[in-house]
């Protein structure tokens, strides 16, 4: 446990090094949001209406914009070789590199989206729960995209190849995600819409580190 925390320690250090790199994610989700009603007019109802859903949108490709970059560092370097060959469960060094990815992008564009929300003229009842589903889905994509990462770590052009693996699996976390707030502002709760965003993130906790490891082996040997 202690090597994992100590990679988690190791990535949120690099991160912090590379200022530019970590608020990328966090700039493209704000500016995309900001730029959106000088397209579609400033028209209050129609906002509301596409607040949530934009904000999941822009929140999802942010996440894929940063996670192509998971293990690409580290295979560069060489650093990717000490790691498998470490001693430490693979499944552990994956789900500790995605959380430090999860903190240094996702969890700023969570704590940013109230106030984005409510520059979309979101109803206030939807904005907790646009708040709360952010929380709950977006280590769920960090997670999904780190499969992703891992298969096509070193591959060229991986990028593409990356979008087209993972983009097909992030939308069910987008539409029960935008759902959420949705159903709050419908006062009609958003509760089972939370509740499924949950029940994709404990399923994604075992079973996408276990997969993301088996690919970094394979890229390895």
């Amino acid at each position: 446990m202690s090597g994992l925390v100590t990679i988690l320690r190791r990535d949120l250090a690099l991160a912090s090094r590379r200022g530019s790199e970590a608020s990328l994610a966090l700039m493209f989700f704000v500016l995309g949001t900001v730029l959106f009603p000088l397209g579609i007019g400033p028209d209050p109802n129609m906002l509301a209406r596409a607040g949530a859903g934009l904000l999941w949108v822009m929140a999802l490709l942010a996440s894929l914009l940063s996670i192509e970059k998971l293990f690409q560092a580290d295979w560069e370097d060489g650093s990717l070789d000490l790691l498998v060959l470490s001693g430490l469960p693979l499944a552990g060094i994956v789900l500790a590199k995605t959380a430090a990815h999860w903190l240094v992008t996702s969890l700023p564009m969570a704590v940013a989206s109230p106030l984005l929300a409510l520059l979309l003229n979101v109803d206030a009842k939807g904005v907790a729960a646009l708040s709360l589903a952010l929380l709950l889905g977006t280590p769920t994509l960090s997670l999904i995209g780190a499969v992703g990462a891992a298969l096509t770590v070193g591959a060229r052009r991986g990028g593409v190849l990356l979008t087209l693996l993972v983009l097909p699996l992030y939308i069910p976390v987008l539409i029960f995600g935008a759902g959420a707030a949705e159903s709050a502002v419908a006062a009609q709760g958003a509760r089972a819409h939370l509740l499924v965003l949950a029940a994709f993130l404990l399923a994604a906790l075992p079973l996408c580190p276990w997969a993301a490891g088996a690919a970094l082996r394979q890229s390895v040997e």
